[in-house]
């Protein structure tokens, strides 16, 4: 299941790329147009769109960093006694509501639909990535209140 959300999770970074890329590569344009120089010393347009671009190719950076960590990355397979820790998927359960979390290297906070499921990416820049490190099915969470109920 593993290998199939993974192949999963690098299409969309792929598409994600390439969009954030052509988003760039429109915001350099406008950045660069004779257009957008400014008319009056109260006119912004080009210094907007200056940092548009830059904030842009930072986006286009960290979205091609996420395509190449996630290339060649295996996960490991876990079973219910193991703890939780990096490349585990982790159900929890919040009064009754189950979410899904795959614990990754990059993109964080992206949400895959894989099999019915919802599952968004933690790494471990995420407070809840490190709350869940080293937890078990059937422990819980204080904050925010959820059991483990799954590790896989």
């Amino acid at each position: 299941m593993k290998s199939a959300l993974l192949e999963k999770i690098r299409h969309e970074l792929r598409a994600q790329l390439e969009r954030l890329s052509k988003a760039a590569l429109d915001a350099h344009a406008a950045a660069t147009d004779p257009g957008s120089k400014a008319e009056s010393k109260y006119d912004t347009r080009s210094l907007e769109a200056s940092y548009l671009a830059v904030g842009q190719a930072k986006q286009v950076t960290d979205a091609a960093e996420a395509v190449r960590l996630f290339e060649n990355l295996t996960l490991p397979d876990f079973t219910m006694e193991d703890a939780v820790d990096f490349g585990a998927l982790v159900e929890t359960d919040m009064d009754g509501e189950s979410e899904w979390f795959l614990l990754v290297p990059a993109a964080g906070g992206m949400v895959v639909e894989h099999h019915g499921m919802e599952i968004t990416l933690l790494t471990p820049e995420s407070g809840l990535y490190g709350k869940l490190v080293g937890m078990k099915t059937g422990d819980f969470l204080d904050s925010p209140a959820r059991m483990v109920s799954e590790v896989m």
